[in-house]
């Protein structure tokens, strides 16, 4: 461990001393490289030197033991060193796990209401209230990018964007299929129903990551339809793109400005094209996919909300909660901090 950790060390290191070259300075892309890949290190680094603090701590109190005056004192420094010790221990153990290099990204995320018709579409737009509320509690901002609304409340399809430290890191687990059993407002005899919605998230694709080539993009230019104000309907503003290649379809309708449409679309459809990359590149990978929390398959039910037992039940690793009211509210903390220490777990395990 120590001699990967001064590899590291070494490396941020020279990487400081690379950002201070005029030459790479004028290089806006190198630069960025550079200081994403050092950024990348920094929190390691710096446990390591508090480590290495500890350790020298640790070397200072030993040789003071035998001290006739400060050798007590000496010995319960060298006690709370020592548990400090195995504390970063644990903590640089589980830091030098292989790190998915999406962690430190925005995500752009999908919700979708599916099984229940109508209370799909519900609890569809409940998950996205979720999402939002837990984004604010965490400083992250969101940003909505397409919305298909339903008649009968919620939404069809609503994706938005969450902008914040270390998003992907703490959300890439919530893809799957939700399922909610609860007595819906339209139930006359009180019945419970089980229906769906599905979640989908992506890290947000950056330059360096997928470059999209516009000519293989077909732009449609359309008049706006659904909610969104008298200016959004009356205009020509609503833009969709086909990827032609992958056939995939992007629309883009919430801002007046034809512009602004355009830009939103096609930071979608980039991330939609990177997401579909990354997910090849497992199949193809195969075991890589086995070590991680459930199937990864995105129909997977991965969590039932019990609105009758007020119980939040993750189906991947046994996790139940029975604190559905506060969930709703925003508090999935809990839950996403239980998915990563089983994650981090399974990875000490090898498996």
């Amino acid at each position: 461990m120590l001699e990967r950790l001064e590899a590291i060390e070494q490396k941020y290191n020279s990487l400081t001393e690379e950002l201070m070259n005029p030459e790479v300075l004028t290089n806006v892309k190198k630069t960025l490289e550079l200081t994403k890949e050092q950024a990348s290190l920094r929190e390691v680094y710096e446990v390591y030197q508090e480590y290495k603090n500890v350790l020298k701590g640790i070397d200072e109190s030993k040789e003071l033991l035998k001290d006739p005056e400060l050798g007590e004192i000496a010995r319960e420094e060298l006690g709370d060193l020592e548990t400090k010790k195995e504390e970063l221990d644990k903590q640089l153990e589980i830091m030098l796990l292989p790190k998915d290099p999406n962690d430190g990204k925005n995500v752009i995320v999908e919700i979708r209401g599916a099984a229940g018709g109508d209370e799909g579409n519900i609890f569809a737009g409940d998950l996205y209230r979720m999402y939002t509320k837990y984004a604010e509690s965490e400083g992250w901002k969101i940003e909505e990018l397409e919305s298909e609304t339903s008649e009968a409340g919620g939404y069809a399809l609503v994706s938005f964007m969450i902008k914040g430290e270390n998003v992907y890191s703490r959300l890439k687990y919530e893809s799957g299929a939700h399922r909610v059993q609860r007595v819906p407002s339209t139930e006359t005899q009180g019945r419970v129903h089980t229906s769906t919605a599905t979640v989908l998230v992506m890290p947000e694709a950056e330059e360096l990551d997928f470059e999209l080539d516009m000519n293989d993009v077909r732009i449609d230019i359309t008049r706006s339809s659904g909610c969104g104000g008298q200016g959004v309907n009356t205009t020509d503003s609503a833009v969709r793109l086909t990827h032609i290649p992958t056939g995939l379809v992007v629309y883009s309708q919430t801002e007046r400005s034809q512009i602004k449409n355009k830009e939103k679309a096609i930071k979608i459809l980039k991330t939609r094209l990177f997401d579909l990359k990354t997910q090849e590149r497992e199949k193809e990978l195969g075991a890589e996919r086995k070590s991680k929390i459930g199937t990864g398959d995105r129909s997977e039910k991965i969590r039932t909300y019990n609105y009758p037992q007020n119980r939040v039940t993750d189906h991947r690793i046994g996790f139940t909660i029975n604190a559905l009211d506060r969930v709703m509210e925003g508090d999935l903390g809990k839950i996403i901090d239980a998915l990563i220490s089983e994650d981090q777990a399974r990875k000490l395990r090898g498996e």
